[in-house]
């Protein structure tokens, strides 16, 4: 909206068509109401025109016609959801994610190709990564919207990239998810170059991922780390590590909810596909890392990055709420490469799989 419109966006009295959205609202009662969260005013360093003119970034929250939270907005939900969290007494849900893409050639047209536009590999630098300087640029300037980035690299896949986030509050993690998208696919057409997120855009070769690292903190304490527990790891966190492998079933609906990220969870290139955790052992769903401290978290490791952040990160701090509050306890870790297992030995060990289609029920 022009700078002219700004008292009205702040006055919360911009209106929009929710019937033309899919899923939200029928047509007859189409009127839905945006209200700017203020705290997420961010203005992107990038001009948009020759004069230098530039863009300003505030998430709105959902509203009714009747002025009440619109029961379907996924940033809503999650609030919701952290609500929760807080009337059971913890502070915050920090989360960490390694969201991945990829970079495609395009045409004399500006159409996006089929084409790779590199053959590097994990960790590659210059001249393999043909990506290394739009890569770079993505991420100053995030660094210049305020974001906290702790490591960008190649990733496994030719034209794969990775991008790894410092921890944030979990509402805040969503929002830059959100923006990081259309940063990295902004600069990518700088370059001449078309970035997707789609989890499995190339057969044969890695996916897309999102890995999200998450922790829960009570009263500026991470309540995952025991010193005296074992491995370190409290009650609470084995509780809400066998809520996560409880509830995940169901969950992937919503942290893979596409039919091609189905294409990505098939064993041989390193996606999960089987529920189960362990430490160092990378084939389980979800991988407890070695720090310990404030720094002890969980890695969920099957998240793809089409998933709905708000709804992803809700649907997963919920699963893991509820395990605390029903104390569930996780199988042992499983510290063997499962892809090696064969059926007899999974179902011993209590492993079951990941769905393997978006209609799995």
């Amino acid at each position: 909206m022009p700078i002219s419109q700004l008292e009205k966006v702040l006055d919360n009295k911009v209106m929009f068509d929710g019937s033309s959205i899919e899923g939200f609202v029928r047509i007859e009662e189409s009127d839905m109401y945006l209200y700017p969260d203020l705290d997420t005013f961010m203005i992107f360093p990038w001009a948009t025109d020759s004069h230098g003119g530039k863009v300003a970034r505030l998430i709105c929250d959902i509203y009714n016609v009747d002025r009440e939270p619109f029961i379907g907005d996924p940033r809503s939900n999650l609030k919701r959801v952290l609500k929760d969290m807080e009337n059971m007494g913890y502070s915050n849900f920090n989360l960490g994610t390694e969201p991945e893409f990829f970079l495609f050639k395009m045409d004399e047209f500006g159409n996006p190709t089929t084409k790779l536009n590199d053959k590097g590999g994990y960790f590659d630098l210059a001249p393999l990564d043909l990506g290394e300087n739009t890569r770079r640029e993505m991420v100053l300037e995030m660094e210049k919207m305020g974001f906290e980035v702790e490591a960008a690299h190649h990733e496994v896949a030719p034209g794969q990239h990775e991008v790894d986030f410092k921890y944030a509050d979990a509402l805040e993690a969503a929002d830059n998810i959100q923006t990081f998208k259309l940063i990295v696919k902004t600069i990518a057409r700088k370059h001449n170059l078309y970035a997707t997120f789609m989890p499995k855009p190339v057969s044969g070769i890695n996916g897309n991922g999102m890995h999200v690292n998450m922790s829960l903190f009570k009263d500026g304490q991470n309540v995952f780390f025991d010193e005296k527990g074992e491995e370190q790891l409290s009650e609470t966190a084995y509780n809400f590590l066998g809520g996560i492998l409880e509830h995940a079933q169901n969950f992937t609906a919503v942290t893979n909810p596409t039919v091609n990220s189905y294409k990505r969870l098939t064993p041989g290139f390193e996606a999960p596909v089987y529920i189960a955790w362990s430490g160092s052992n990378r084939s389980p769903m979800v991988r407890v890392p070695a720090s310990r401290g404030q720094s002890t978290r969980l890695e969920l490791r099957s998240v793809d990055p089409t998933a709905n952040p708000y709804l992803a990160f809700a649907a997963i701090l919920e699963s893991g709420l509820d395990g605390i509050e029903h104390k569930m306890t996780p199988n042992d870790s499983v510290d063997q490469n499962i892809y090696l297992m064969d059926e007899t030995e999974r179902r011993k060990a209590g492993i079951r799989d990941l769905p393997d289609t978006l209609w799995q029920p």
